[in-house]
């Protein structure tokens, strides 16, 4: 190992050891290796799935065994390198991605590797995630980041990957009139992300008058407060009669989800990204038929951070709006609560392992 100082043998960590309760815990350190980095986690934003697992201690298959480290929304320094890598330095200011593909099977090979049947990804059950001082992650899977872009910021080219997969996978082009509906940081982001793939219309739709305006600032073109108003007349209006293009659907609400069938135009496109509460959703498909409505999901994202960075790094977007809580590690679990509870006035909320 090459390192600028002593590398620490053991990392305090936020420990999910029950439902709903995070304990702080020292444990030691994995041996990285030789394609391996060691970072010191910066900073980690509390994204929705860790919500799902702090409360319910499941995401459909995904069951946590306890205890279970969530987090996976990071960015770092560089702390050790392996003997082996030779792309990223001790020192250098990275963002994570999480997801951990076999690269081997078709599905990588293709560069599909968001839906890889073998992937491990941080905070996926069984796989902890980076709620801690110290993490060990492959070299392949770190990326730089510029000195102008903060790790508070960096962390939010997770979410951001999502939208920017989302738009590529929906087929988002110049002068399209595109609905997002459901606005936390994944839809927030997704409207930076269709803006940014050059739609001309950008409807954003939710019930929380907070998030609307920063959607608003993000991008959108149009607000729809979700219970007052019509999606579909919204819609209808912002393009003289014919509808949207296509709609990125981040709640996974069947009657949100129905609700967009309105909004679109005949041939248009739905994308769903969030997940349904339910296992199985009912859907509109006469409606599909009669308009040849394409539904398309987007899972994960495959080959955007670099987009994604450069995005943020553009200052094209005030991205620091999102950042709205912050908390050091010991009172994770008062970051989790905040984010589970409170939706008038917190999107992003960060963690501090290291201040």
């Amino acid at each position: 190992m090459k390192a600028y100082s002593e590398r620490p043998r053991k990392s305090l960590t936020a420990v999910l050891d029950a439902p709903m309760h995070i304990a702080i815990e020292e444990r030691p350190l994995p041996e990285p290796g030789p394609r391996d980095v060691l970072v010191q986690v910066m900073a980690v934003g509390v994204c929705g799935s860790d919500i799902h697992f702090y409360e319910h201690g499941r995401i459909g298959s995904k069951q946590v065994e306890y205890p279970f480290v969530l987090g996976h929304e990071c960015a770092g320094v560089v702390v050790a390198v392996g003997s082996e890598v030779r792309g990223i330095g001790v020192g250098a200011r990275v963002a994570v991605e999480p997801g951990i593909a076999c690269f081997r099977c078709e599905y990588c090979k293709t560069g599909r590797y968001n839906i890889c049947p073998n992937v491990s990804f941080l905070s996926a059950p069984p796989v902890d995630g980076a709620f801690s001082q110290y993490i060990v992650h492959p070299e392949h899977l770190l990326h730089p980041i510029p000195e102008k872009l903060s790790f508070e910021e960096a962390t939010l080219i997770e979410p951001l990957s999502v939208g920017i997969h989302a738009c590529q996978v929906g087929e988002v082009k110049p002068g399209m009139t595109v609905v997002v509906t459901g606005l936390g940081p994944i839809g927030l982001t997704a409207v930076m992300a269709a803006k940014t793939f050059g739609a001309s219309t950008i409807i954003a739709s939710d019930i929380e008058p907070f998030r609307l305006e920063l959607a608003r600032r993000l991008g959108a073109t149009d607000v729809v407060h979700a219970a007052e108003q019509s999606l579909s007349e919204a819609a209808k209006q912002a393009t003289q009669g014919e509808g949207a293009d296509i709609a990125l659907d981040t709640t996974g609400h069947p009657a949100v989800l129905n609700g967009i069938l309105e909004a679109l135009r005949r041939g248009g496109r739905v994308v769903p990204i969030g997940f349904p509460t339910a296992e199985k959703v009912p859907i509109d498909l006469t409606r599909m038929i009669f308009g040849e409505i394409r539904m398309t999901p987007s899972y994960r994202y495959a080959n955007t951070y670099p987009l994604g960075i450069g995005i943020l790094a553009s200052g094209a977007f005030d991205a620091k709006a999102l950042l709205t809580d912050f908390y050091d590690l010991k009172h994770t679990g008062e970051a989790l609560e905040r984010a589970r509870t409170n939706k008038q006035s917190s999107v992003k909320v960060i963690v501090y392992p290291n201040g």
